[in-house]
């Protein structure tokens, strides 16, 4: 298969609650990749990675791979919710003795959680969209809203989906005519009332419990201002999918413990080097005030502008150094569908580069008291992005080195583009105003 090709399906995406029981995998074919959710009543604590040859893993198998990659995180959910922990697991489901922990904390959050506002902003692709609504209308969260932010809509097929839909569940419509995300990011922010706003993709489905655990985390860590998420994959059905997931997948983030970001922990994370990430834009929420706090998402990064991303980041980035917090809660998930095909695969990796080196400029234009510790940072941002054992390029496993050069590309552009992407954004607001 070349890299051009997008081929058959190439890996499985499943998931395993033990407390039910563990289910048998199949493999439609031979050297098949087989990537596992596991979780422990409701709660997620990894995932597993398998090669599958063609045929079934029976659940006995599946129980033991699983017992040994986690042993220590089911040695302790089982100490927790007062089950023996026999080295072994049973494949027929787990009885607790006591109520987890976390299904505890899970039920404070239905209770006592904030309002919360689901905000899809999304341009012109109204199936992908209803397949993102019908996630967010499945949600166990009492007191969540969901806004659909149409941006510069070129047809009325997404105003007219919402407005199906809208007869028999709440959602709410608003347009955006200018283009680009961080502009109906911020329309979102003026369309609601809520104190928490969350933002998703259009092209995922969030898991049931997402917004229940958005909450959780504002309610545990009560000086967040910021909240993200693990993204995991939906499907891994074609070769571009799993390029995508080795370089910016599951694997690549916090993993699956909680970790909280402040001032008090910059010395362990620099708030302007965003590897190992906070978190991304497609699965982060933010209290209102620490939103408007920083100014709003930067009109100049993301999809829409010539930048092409980075507006998520620099709004991470931007909260650390105004003092704020911001928690990365692994267990609120959303399962996001990779770019299935080459060209797709190819603009993503083009935006990446230029959104990253774009967020740089965005961040000295509005701190320029960030140059020092920029360029103490050069050396190992160099070093990461560029060396076959830095940790972008490290366990990168016949990834097309054309996508590397592509990466490279926007690198060396995005900084000499947001200026003009400034510029233009900051016309259209001129413009808006005056209208």
């Amino acid at each position: 298969m070349t890299a051009r090709q997008s081929g058959s399906a190439i890996g499985v995406v499943a998931q395993c609650e033990l407390s039910v029981g563990v289910p048998a995998l199949t493999a439609p074919a031979s050297g098949i990749t087989a990537l596992v959710l596991v979780r422990v009543f409701g709660e997620p604590i990894g995932m597993l990675s398998l090669e599958l040859s063609e045929g079934t893993l029976e659940p006995a198998a599946l129980a033991r791979e699983i017992a040994d990659e986690f042993e220590v995180a089911l040695r302790e959910r089982f100490a927790d919710c007062a089950i023996t922990w026999t080295g072994s697991l049973p494949t027929d489901g787990l009885e607790p003795g006591r109520t987890p922990s976390f299904l505890k904390a899970r039920q404070r959050a239905l209770a006592e959680g904030p309002e919360i506002t689901a905000a899809i902003c999304t341009r012109d692709r109204p199936d992908d969209l209803l397949v993102a609504l019908e996630g967010l209308h499945a949600q166990d969260y009492p007191r969540l809203r969901t806004l659909v932010v149409d941006n510069a809509p070129s047809d009325d097929r997404t105003r007219r989906l919402v407005a199906e839909l809208a007869r028999t569940r709440e959602i709410e419509y608003v347009t955006e005519p200018r283009p680009g995300l961080s502009w109906a990011r911020n329309r979102a922010l003026d369309a609601s009332t809520s104190e928490i706003i969350a933002w998703v993709d259009d092209d995922e489905v969030c898991d049931p419990s997402w917004a229940t655990e958005i909450a959780r985390a504002f309610i545990e860590v009560p000086e967040a201002g910021g909240v993200t998420g693990l993204v995991a994959p939906a499907e891994l059905e074609t070769q571009c999918q799993a390029w995508f997931e080795q370089y910016s997948g599951v694997g690549r983030g916090r993993g699956f413990a909680r970790a909280v970001f402040s001032p008090a922990t910059a010395h362990e994370q620099s708030p302007l080097y965003p590897l190992p990430p906070y978190g991304a834009g497609a699965n982060m929420a933010f209290r209102r005030d620490a939103i408007e706090r920083i100014g709003r998402f930067d009109c100049a990064l993301g999809t829409g502008t010539a930048t092409l991303a980075g507006e998520d980041t620099a709004a991470f980035s931007a909260l650390l150094l105004a003092g704020g917090t911001i928690v990365y809660q692994p267990s609120a998930i959303v399962h996001h569908r990779h770019r299935r095909d080459y060209a797709a695969l190819e603009r993503v990796m083009l935006g990446y580069g230029r959104g990253l080196s774009a967020y740089y400029a965005s961040m000295l234009a509005r701190r320029p008291s960030c140059l020092p510790e920029l360029v103490r940072l050069t050396g190992r941002a160099v070093r990461d992005q560029l060396a076959a054992d830095g940790q972008r390029l490290r366990d990168l496993h016949g990834f097309p080195p054309e996508l590397l050069r592509l990466n490279r590309k926007g690198l060396l552009q995005g900084a000499f583009m947001y200026p003009g992407a400034w510029l233009r954004a900051r016309r259209m607001a001129a413009m808006a105003a005056g209208s």
